[in-house]
């Protein structure tokens, strides 16, 4: 059985230790010490990494009593290993393991909303509780959260008995099944089952933000920082909002207000441009016509833009099709790609946009579809984009010229 120095005191970040076995599989070394600080993880919260002499520990684990310590590299040092806890990465899960204590708690109190579910993410944290539950109601629950962090409530671990464990008043009772059952104890308002490792007060927790909630299962999942997290997130917040002001020459009550103002005009401009190219589109589709190639009735259009507008390319095309016998074969070139937009007028019955662009664009390595009417697509070849179109047309050419 491995001496559990974690349990004693969490905030262990180096210490010396025996190592006993060293158990090699799979070109890894299983390091078995007579103690130690590096906790296997537990109740959702991951294990510890760190280092034993030169050793880099990248996974603890525990196995029927012993803890193991998982390295790349077999440590030469057997007597008196120097063992160092990453205590930024401990320290961070404790934060938000706790974290996750207090604000269930505060879901309980609040609105006797139960937590169902619960993972510490790299980045954020969740949980899932069985309620739905409003906007303003969470606002009010992470308000209470943050409420008992600040009032600075004592944390202590307890081991009780089977018997002892039966006067006790748990927010949840656990399946009692041995004797070393561990609790945690926030001072006044919560005791409940669970192996993490916690800060021993609620005041190292800083701060909780609840960042976004959602439906998930039936149930409600919520996301949330704490500790380091939060602070950070709020500094994060602070220099957008900063940004944001200095940029719009405002300040933060005054921002929003500039940002609907500006978002209001450029939806106005949007739709003014938008018209313009209507307009535009309208006189360019009948110079178009009136310049095409025509073929048995059917007026054919060819074109190869630059680094053209591709919204506005497909507004040509649809404008150009509303007439009658009309066949558009567009192309737009950038820098790194071609697309083909192949279209025609809907009372074209003799020639399918679909199955001609899946033809002319495996002359460009690209792929594509649509309908008989209009179809696009897009590829990488783009040296033979003028060979793709040129086939597009000659094949157009023969197929209305041998049905006259």
């Amino acid at each position: 059985m491995t001496h559990k120095l974690y349990y004693e005191n969490q905030y262990i970040k180096e210490f010396t230790a025996e190592i006993i076995n060293i158990i090699e599989k799979d070109n890894e070394f299983h390091i078995e010490l007579d103690k130690t600080a590096f906790f296997p993880g537990g109740g959702g919260q991951s294990w510890d990494t760190g280092k034993i002499e030169d050793s880099a520990i990248t996974y603890v684990y525990e196995s029927d009593g012993i803890i193991y310590h998982v390295s790349d590299k077999k440590p030469i040092k057997i007597h008196k290993a120097k063992c160092k806890v990453n205590w930024d990465y401990r320290f961070d899960g404790m934060q938000q393991h706790l974290g996750q204590h207090v604000l269930s708690l505060a879901f309980i109190d609040a609105f006797g909303c139960n937590t169902i579910g619960f993972h510490l993410g790299k980045d954020i944290c969740t949980i899932d509780l069985d309620k739905l539950l409003s906007e303003e109601d969470i606002e009010k629950a992470e308000e209470l959260a943050n409420n008992y962090i600040f009032a600075d409530k004592k944390v202590e671990f307890l081991f009780p008995t089977k018997s002892e464990l039966k006067k006790l008043s748990l927010r949840k009772m656990p399946n009692i099944d041995n004797e070393s059952l561990r609790l945690v104890k926030i001072e006044d308002i919560d005791l409940s089952a669970c192996c993490g490792l916690h800060p021993k007060s609620t005041l190292e927790l800083q701060a909780i933000k609840i960042l976004k909630k959602e439906k998930y299962k039936g149930n409600m999942r919520l996301e949330f920082i704490c500790g380091k997290r939060a602070v950070m997130e709020a500094f994060k917040k602070y220099k957008f909002s900063n940004k944001l002001c200095k940029t719009l020459n405002c300040n933060e009550d005054e921002a929003l207000i500039k940002v609907n103002t500006i978002t209001n005009e450029l939806n106005n401009l949007t739709a003014e441009n938008k018209n313009l190219k209507s307009q535009i589109a309208d006189l360019e589709v009948q110079n178009i016509l009136n310049s095409c190639e025509v073929i048995n009735n059917m007026k054919i259009v060819k074109t190869i833009f630059t680094s053209a507008d591709i919204k506005y390319v497909n507004l040509l095309a649809s404008k150009l099709v509303s007439y009658d016998n009309v066949i558009v074969l567009y192309a737009v070139k950038s820098e790194a790609m071609a697309n083909l937009l192949f279209m025609c007028s809907k009372n074209n019955k003799k020639i399918s946009m679909n199955d001609l662009l899946k033809d002319a664009i495996s002359l460009i390595d690209g792929k594509g579809g649509g309908s008989p009417f209009s179809a696009q697509g897009g590829g990488k070849g783009i040296n033979n984009l003028e060979s793709s179109i040129d086939y597009a047309f000659s094949k157009i050419k023969n197929m209305l010229v041998s049905k006259k």
